[in-house]
């Protein structure tokens, strides 16, 4: 066989770069797939940043997760989120975190900023803005004593609506690198993500407070019940926009007598409200007709509202308080309702525990019935929904006891104090309505 000059063979001198060019191009492909993959653990940081935004409900608790995402996000340091005020000029709120315990007490006497310096460059031209030495920036103002020094700058706008809602600034890479252009293209993105996070909570506000006005509008206010003091509340869930079916009421009847009803339309929305109201109000009506006991009238209720309504399941206790000799008795029937809750004068607490029959809109052929018992004076009837003590990592016995404790150390206190107490601090986790009624009884 030939052979060529050197006696090597044709294309052996090629090897060796043949060899070279492959492991340049290799390792090349092997720059873009760790690039690649880096990109791709960026998007889904980001992706996973706006899901956590976008689950928080309250404006405080939003703003302070995006300065926080953005944080995590780019590796920064120290993070800040400055809302304008209604001129679009100054700030009226500022949001800070990554900050020590010990620079946030030497800033105490600080105050918040203005909005001056190169936080005001982005205020008054809100591009994205980053900056490798803040204080040869020309927009500089310097410090203020016991501030950080800062080096570097990430800050981009957020809007809402069209209008700049405020600023969010990063200094700091915990790497010690400035910022670059693709933490920009990622603070840009989640301040796009952040505007319209915030844009939701303010429009969920916006319907909670109207749910809950249009909610207190469909339950009464407490007519005079004396000898019996009384006082109620109603709390929404901590879920916005939700609509219950809560509700609560107390009548005066003839013969110094006096109702008192708690109930619980299922349900979170326009129909269980609507159900509500109605069902408050055929009650109202049936509650005079003082020839029935309350299991009774309960009955009626129920064959009434399957013959004209299409009513959702509802649970609800009807109660009246009438004279016993000197003193008073209570009798009272319940429908799947939890028991109402009697605590003495001397703050023995007890649930008054009886056959609870079934819930209105079930069957309405089984019986409802009466229970009967004399009531101390001094005494005080708790009737309440089960948002008060339901929460899903409790059992409900254990929330009962709970409530009974707070109701017996509290039982001292005026009325209107005593039902906000037990709304203030009830064992349940909040995730549905509330309504509270307590009546009472004269002192001997």
């Amino acid at each position: 066989m030939a052979t060529g000059k050197g006696g090597r063979r044709p294309g052996q001198s090629q090897l060796p770069d043949l060899h070279m060019r492959l492991r340049s191009e290799l390792g090349r492909i092997d720059d873009q797939l760790l690039s690649l993959m880096s990109s791709m653990d960026r998007l889904q940081g980001l992706l996973d940043a706006v899901v956590a935004i976008s689950r928080e409900v309250e404006l405080p608790a939003v703003l302070q997760r995006i300065v926080t995402t953005a944080m995590d996000l780019v590796g920064a340091r120290y993070g800040a989120l400055g809302v304008l005020d209604d001129s679009g000029e100054r700030l009226e709120q500022f949001i800070t975190a990554g900050l020590s315990e010990r620079e946030r007490v030497a800033l105490t006497d600080t105050g918040m900023p203005r909005g001056l310096g190169v936080l005001g460059h982005l205020i008054r031209y809100p591009e994205p803005l980053r900056i490798d030495d803040i204080r040869a920036h020309p927009s500089s103002a310097g410090f203020p004593p016991g501030h950080p020094c800062l080096r570097t700058l990430l800050g981009v706008a957020i809007s809402v609506r069209g209008e700049i809602y405020g600023d969010l600034y990063l200094s700091e890479r915990r790497d010690g690198e400035p910022f670059d252009l693709h933490d920009e293209n990622v603070l840009v993105a989640l301040a796009s993500a952040a505007g319209i996070a915030i844009e939701n909570v303010r429009l969920f506000e916006r319907v909670r407070v109207g749910a809950e006005q249009f909610q207190r509008l469909l339950l009464p206010t407490l007519p005079d019940l004396r000898p019996f003091t009384a006082a109620a509340i109603y709390r929404p869930a901590a879920e916005p926009s939700k609509l219950g079916g809560d509700w609560y009421d107390a009548v005066l009847l003839p013969d110094n007598v006096v109702a008192v009803v708690i109930g619980d339309v299922v349900g979170h929305d326009l129909e269980a409200a609507a159900a509500m109201a109605s069902t408050r109000n055929m009650l109202r009506a049936l509650l005079f007709d003082q020839s029935n006991g309350p299991g009774a009238v309960l009955a009626q209720l129920d064959r009434t509202l399957e013959a004209i309504t299409n009513q959702p399941v509802t649970t609800t206790t009807l109660a009246r308080i009438e004279p016993d000799g000197p003193g008073w008795r209570l009798r009272w029937s319940t429908a799947g309702h939890v028991p109402p809750l009697l605590v003495t004068g001397e703050r023995h607490a007890a649930y008054l525990l009886a056959e609870p029959g079934l819930p209105l809109g079930v069957d309405v052929g089984q019986p409802r019935p009466d229970h009967s018992r004399p009531l101390p004076p001094d005494a005080t009837l708790v009737f309440f929904t089960d948002g008060l003590v339901e929460r899903p990592d409790l059992p409900i016995d254990a929330s009962l006891d709970q409530l009974a404790g707070l109701a017996a150390a509290h039982a001292a206190l005026p009325l209107p104090e005593f039902v906000r107490t037990l709304a203030d601090q009830h064992p349940s986790d909040g995730h549905d309505d509330m309504a509270i009624l307590a009546v009472r009884t004269p002192r001997a």
